[in-house]
Order: C-alpha cells, then structure tokens, then sequence
C-alpha cells in the first residue's frame, strides 16, 4: 500500500489513459469502497472530471429518485392515517426495476421536511428547502448527497425562507425562481446556488409573481418558470412562462404554454418538439389523476398517480416516450413500502 500511495501511476505499470478507462468503467456502488484505496483514487472518483469522463464514455447511469411517502404499511380499505408520513428518498432502476432507500440526512433523521425540492447536478443530489416535519415553519437548509461517496454533506443556506418555489439543475448550479415567503406573499425573484462553490447569487426577476411554479431546464440552454400564480390571485395558475438563458444570463416572457387554472406541480415535461406536456393527462388509469408526478429519464417517464382513497398504494407507471408522445405505458409492480405519496423527485446520472 505504501509503494502505491507513492507511485504516479492510477495503475501499477499501465499508461495513464488506460488506468482511467479502467477505473472508469468501475460500478457506482463500488465507488465508495474504492476511494478508500490511495488519496489520488479518492481525488480521482469524487471530482466533477471523472463525473463527466464517465458521462461522456456512457458509463453512468439513469435513475429516478423520489422523495416519497414511507408509511407503517399500506391499509386494505379507506383510512385515515393517524400520523403523517415520513419523507424520505426512494431510487428507481428501470432496467432491473429496483428500488432502494438512501440514508435519512443528518438533520432530519425521522423524515425530510415536507414540499422539499430535489433537483441532481453532477452525481449530487441536493435537498433544499420545505417545512420542518414537526414544526412546519419553512426552513432554509440545504443538504448535498454524494451519491459516489454516499455521504451527505451541508451546503450554506438559501437566501431567504421560501416554499413551493421553482427549481431546476444545470451544470454545477441549482437555479430556483418563484415561491412564496413564510407569510405566503408570492415572490418573483430569483437565485442560482453554485454548488462547487458554495454560493448564491441573485437572478433578476421575473415578470411576475409566480407562487407554486414549475421548472424545468432545457438541455443547457434555458430555464423554464412554468405557470403559478400572484398573491392577489392565489390558485389562479397562469398558462404563461418565465424563461432564463443559462448562456445570456437574460430573462424572457413566453405567454400560452400551459393550461390556464391547471396546477403545474411535479408534472411538467418538455417535449421533443420544445412544447411542453403534462404527464397528468396520461391515460394510465381512468378517473386518478390527482396527485400525478413524472420524472423523465433515459427516454423513459416515471409515472405516478393519486391513490384511490387514502392510505391506499399509488399507481406507478412506466411510459416509453417517442417524439414527445406516450408510445408504450406498463403499469409498475411497486414493493408496498415504495408505493406511498410521491411528493416531487428527479432524474438523475450515476
């Protein structure tokens, strides 16, 4: 061990190129145990340059994560529950169909803060606001999940109390826009945390105040601000759209993109024609579509509908998606203890 700690070489006699092909091609879940080997390993698999090297050789991975409802278990008949359920974040393989459940973060052990946000930017999952479980006054936190190291780790605060706010995901930046303050005032400003920094930055404005507003990011050319509404206006959702260039660094007004009176949570998706969908108005199961969710990833939708009385499983649902259109949809044999509320989730690489 002390002879390779001081060695140049990733790997004992073989070039440089081909002892990062090597390690590249290791496994996510080998990760972790393979940082432990030298400090160069552990420099080498946790930097955002063998995130991307892997990326662009094909060597990550698409999965769904969630943040979801975990209950006691699910009830035979209609019930109400008599305590709410604890939050935490669920991740979902399509090709195998596994699910697996991921470390509680430090500070809320028993449960996320509900109406968090979970975007993922470079291997990173990052939770970020939403009301404390216990006390349901907003919180500012924000917390960073590792997923090659499977750590979690504080990043510095958000500006200022919001909730239900916009939020999307760019290359080592989560852009978050809209929302409301802790009394429920409708905001239309807007923030960019750098993850690899630590920091935040302000954003302009937007048009106008937009209070539970969707986002969605366009490759990395736009950010969309979907939809929401004023604080004179509250439930009154707008079919217009706010939209920053990630290149300009410029804010535009797109009016007529979404559904007038339609709330846009958790179920706004882009199409490959640039328009955007609503994954509610997938025919999955006639008559439960509240409470629908879609995650997009890897040309797949992740589909979740309302249950139908509460306590009961929710739907999940896999579409195969071609041009923008709903080409194959399988309903999902889901482990009773995945199969709760689905309250907003993500795609992300691994």
């Amino acid at each position: 061990m002390g002879n390779f700690e001081l060695s140049n070489e990733l790997l004992p006699c073989l070039h440089e190129e081909l002892g990062l092909e090597c390690l590249s091609r290791l496994p996510y879940t080998a990760h972790r145990l393979a940082s432990r080997v030298c400090h160069r390993w552990r420099h080498l698999l946790q930097s955002p340059g063998f995130y991307y090297h892997r990326k662009k050789l094909g060597y990550t991975q698409k999965v769904a994560c969630l943040v979801l409802a975990f209950n006691a278990g699910i009830v035979t008949g209609p019930k109400k529950p008599a305590v709410s359920p604890s939050y935490g974040i669920a991740v979902f393989e399509s090709v195998s169909q596994s699910w697996d459940r991921l470390a509680p973060a430090p500070k809320y052990p028993n449960g996320l803060p509900l109406f968090c946000q979970l975007p993922s930017c470079e291997g990173k999952l990052v939770v970020m606001g939403g009301w404390d479980p216990v006390s349901y006054d907003p919180v500012t936190d924000v917390f960073i999940y590792d997923i090659t190291t499977q750590h979690w780790r504080q990043g510095k605060d958000m500006p200022a109390k919001r909730s239900f706010f916009a939020i999307g995901a760019c290359p080592g930046r989560i852009l978050i826009a809209g929302g409301h303050d802790e009394n429920k005032n409708a905001s239309r400003t807007a923030w960019v945390y750098d993850l690899r920094n630590d920091e935040w930055n302000q954003l302009g404005e937007l048009s106008q105040e937009r209070d539970e507003c969707e986002g969605v990011v366009i490759g990395e050319e736009e950010f969309w601000v979907v939809s929401g509404y004023r604080t004179e206006s509250q439930g009154q959702f707008e079919g217009s759209a706010d939209v920053y260039g990630l290149k300009s660094g410029e804010w535009r007004r797109v009016e007529g993109v979404w559904e007038g009176g339609r709330c846009p949570r958790s179920c706004v998706g882009m199409g490959d024609d640039g328009k955007l969908l609503n994954w509610a108005e997938v025919k999955v199961k006639p008559g439960v579509g509240v409470g629908a969710c879609g995650i997009s990833f890897g040309g797949r939708v992740l589909i979740t509908t309302g249950s139908e009385y509460q306590g009961a499983p929710h739907g999940f649902y896999m579409a195969e998606m071609k041009e923008g259109q709903n080409s194959k949809v399988e309903k999902l044999n889901v482990p009773d203890e995945y199969s709760g509320f689905v309250q907003s989730g993500c795609d992300a690489d691994i």
